[in-house]
């Protein structure tokens, strides 16, 4: 590619360069402030999640607006080594169709990356991904096959991590364990992650409550796992049908009971705390494991900052989100690969050769230095391509999420030695 050039489509999603207070920040093919006449070429990634308030739909609108604030900042910056970053969005509705017509797009336009994204349904879109040769950096991890494709660059352990750890978290604590999770592929997986990690402090395996994602009601698996966790602990991961179950556990909850809930960031959250009452939230004392420190931890100080500069009052935007973290965390990722090419044109096959070969990501102790060599993964069929096997202990105080425990928690072993349950 030589020169510069106007990037327009028809196509419905939106392509954001730099904006402030709405009005671009260039004139027809004129220049970024910040970046000279002799700058590099562009680079173009896609960010997509499901951007809908159906009910029965995950909105994750958050993560497409983090990238456009992050272009907008980096881009006042210089763009990244020189390069001006572009950033598509696209609506992936939270169905297979969504997530692979948001791939499709993402290779006729010829994007060098889909970063920080968010879908459920990981074979309708890694498929045209690999067909294009586009690397897929720092997806939430909600979808097996993230971790499984050698064109994936996740940044945390996804939902196997957080489930290996809730169980590690638990185990200190609880001597017995009611499991409520969902009647799905992904949920017939959690049985056996937990296990590991209680089987690794002798307690015995969970009692496995297998339901509905999205049910109205959760009355008779709160009476199930209240019987057999009687002063122990009930954790739920379903998603956003959790909030609906721990309604269920607490109307059902005898006066004077003991039993201590937990989940896992994704399932429960600042927002869903804030929702259900702050302090006097049902889930005031709950164990919640996450993947990144907690919100208010120094660590995420730039995020806001740069949240609070270039989001222009954009309450999708939540920096208590794990989605938004995550976002924030992959094109750090973005960033470090780009400046480590130093080239004058980024191509999606140069970033995926550089991050194969070792470069390094430091995240500013958000995570652990991330690596994608073949020697930094687990290396096991079901979770080939995890490089970050840390998660982190935080317990619900006076209606906010605070670390239970400082630093992080290698669940790997677990993630390496986990059986399926006979």
């Amino acid at each position: 590619m030589t020169g510069r050039r106007c990037l327009t489509s028809p196509r419905p999603y939106e392509l954001l360069t730099s904006v402030v207070a709405g009005a671009l920040l260039i004139s027809g093919c004129g220049v970024l402030p910040g970046l000279s006449e002799g700058s590099r070429e562009p680079v173009t990634v896609m960010t997509w999640a499901p951007d809908t308030t159906a009910a029965d739909s995950v909105n994750m609108a958050g993560m497409p607006a983090m990238a456009r604030t992050y272009a907008r900042w980096i881009n006042e910056r210089g763009g990244i080594d020189g390069h001006e970053l572009r950033v598509l969005t696209c609506n992936e509705q939270d169905t297979a169709t969504g997530a692979s017509t948001c791939a499709r797009r993402a290779a006729d336009e010829d994007v060098a990356a889909v970063v920080g994204s968010y879908s459920r349904y990981g074979r309708a879109f890694l498929a045209p991904l690999e067909a294009a040769g586009i690397p897929y950096i720092g997806g939430y991890g909600a979808s097996a096959d993230e971790f499984t494709s050698y064109l994936s660059y996740p940044v945390n352990g996804g939902q196997p991590a957080l489930v290996a750890g809730n169980g590690e978290q638990l185990a200190a604590g609880c001597e017995r364990v009611s499991l409520v999770r969902p009647d799905t592929l992904v949920g017939d997986s959690m049985p056996g992650l937990l296990d590991t990690s209680l089987a690794r402090r002798d307690r015995p395996a969970s009692y496995d409550i297998s339901t509905a994602e999205e049910a109205t009601s959760y009355d008779p698996e709160a009476a199930k796992a209240l019987l057999h966790a009687d002063g122990g602990c009930v954790t739920a991961v379903l998603g956003k049908g959790t909030e609906t179950f721990f309604d269920s556990f607490r109307r059902l909850k005898p006066e004077g009971s003991e039993v201590r809930i937990s989940s896992v960031l994704g399932s429960v959250g600042q927002g869903l705390i804030d929702r259900t009452g702050g302090a006097d939230s049902p889930f005031e004392g709950a164990l919640v494991t996450g993947w990144y420190p907690e919100s208010g931890d120094a660590r995420w100080n730039e995020m806001r900052e740069v949240i609070r500069k270039y989001a222009f009052g954009d309450n999708r935007i939540d920096p208590a989100d794990t989605g938004v973290q995550t976002t924030w965390i992959a094109y750090t990722a973005l960033k470090a690969v780009i400046e480590a090419l130093d080239g004058q044109e980024i191509t999606a096959g140069g970033i995926s050769v550089s991050l194969n070969r070792g470069t390094e990501v430091n995240t500013g102790g958000l995570t652990p230095v991330l690596r994608w060599r073949f020697q930094d993964t687990v290396g096991t069929a079901a979770y080939g391509r995890i490089v970050n096997g840390q998660v982190t202990f935080q317990v619900v105080r006076d209606g906010r999420l605070t670390a239970e425990k400082e630093g992080f928690v290698d669940v790997t072993e677990t993630l390496v030695n986990v059986r399926a349950r006979n």
